[in-house]
């Protein structure tokens, strides 16, 4: 697939109804060494989800059953705002494990809503079984290529804004959004992809060969909690040379302590994971590599304000 040709096709697509989210250079995160962020938590319903979720409402007809989708939290919330927003109906699925506050995220929406037991694997399965049911386009979270361009539009934006990074860090669940920065870059930066010690998919699927199923737990797991790596990341994290790195949930902690402290930037834990392999020391550039971080999510849970 020419990935630069969809993305740019996705970005045409959604420019008008997504928000470009802005970037800024940062020296006062403790690190001695200036670091380029873009705040894409400030995209609508509070991550870059928006992006794939209206790139695959506009790329075909959506049945008149409307839209299903299975969610830890943010692809739901953003694909029942995409759906409203073009007038669509959408049955969202989500584990009880998303938590209150991304739960009440999407029901503001409109949409129907149902709350499964279990991780995101079981919203899933209940999502599939609906869409058999009910004739439902489903929009998968991560590993769709309507998704992954979608997604991508992020870093072909960010580039735009003038990235001058050698190499950027991104967090990874299921792998729809460096997926996305993958195919944008074509090799042309260094990508580090960072995960929870212990929601660590894309890692499992590059130390077996292919993905493998993971347990998944820990602060960041209702957004990062996949428990395989999508078919669609794995492949273009192998081709590209992705560099894999863990981090530990004190480290993630410690990172979203440092963005609201450092930037008064409010973000979910899994929005701070891939700084957080900076803090942690988990990735330590060379003396003369200049880094990015994207921040990618802002939907706490608890709610601070509600």
């Amino acid at each position: 697939m020419n990935w630069k040709h969809e993305i740019k096709a996705a970005w045409a697509r959604i420019e008008d109804h997504v928000r470009q989210t802005p970037v800024l250079t940062c020296d006062g995160l403790g690190l001695g060494y200036p670091v380029e962020l873009k705040l894409e938590q400030m995209q609508h319903t509070g991550s870059f989800k928006a992006r794939g979720a209206f790139n695959t409402l506009l790329s075909g007809p959506v049945p008149q059953a409307g839209l299903v989708a299975a969610s830890g939290g943010n692809h739901g919330a953003a694909v029942a705002f995409a759906a409203r927003a073009l007038g669509h109906a959408a049955h969202i699925f989500v584990p009880e494990m998303a938590g209150p506050s991304k739960i009440a995220l999407i029901r503001e929406t409109g949409a129907q809503l149902s709350v499964v037991s279990g991780e995101y694997a079981n919203a899933l399965a209940a999502a599939r079984e609906f869409e058999d049911a009910s004739g439902a386009m489903q929009i998968h979270a991560y590993d769709a290529p309507a998704t992954v361009a979608g997604q991508g539009t992020c870093m072909a934006e960010w580039e735009e804004q003038g990235l001058q990074a050698d190499t950027v860090l991104i967090a990874v669940g299921g792998g729809g959004l460096i997926a996305g920065a993958l195919g944008w870059l074509q090799g042309a930066r260094k990508v580090v992809a960072v995960e929870p010690q212990t929601s660590c998919a894309l890692n499992a699927a590059l130390a077996a060969g292919h993905p493998v199923d993971v347990e998944v737990s820990g602060v960041a797991a209702n957004a990062l909690g996949a428990r395989r790596i999508g078919e669609i990341c794995h492949d273009l994290a192998v081709e590209h040379g992705a560099q894999s790195v863990l981090v530990s949930d004190d480290a993630i902690l410690a990172a979203q302590k440092a963005l609201w402290r450092g930037l008064r930037q409010l973000v979910e834990p899994a929005g701070a994971t891939a700084l957080a392999a900076l803090l942690g020391g988990a990735y330590t550039p060379e003396p003369d590599e200049r880094v990015a971080v994207l921040v990618c999510g802002a939907n706490l849970a608890p709610d601070p304000l509600g």
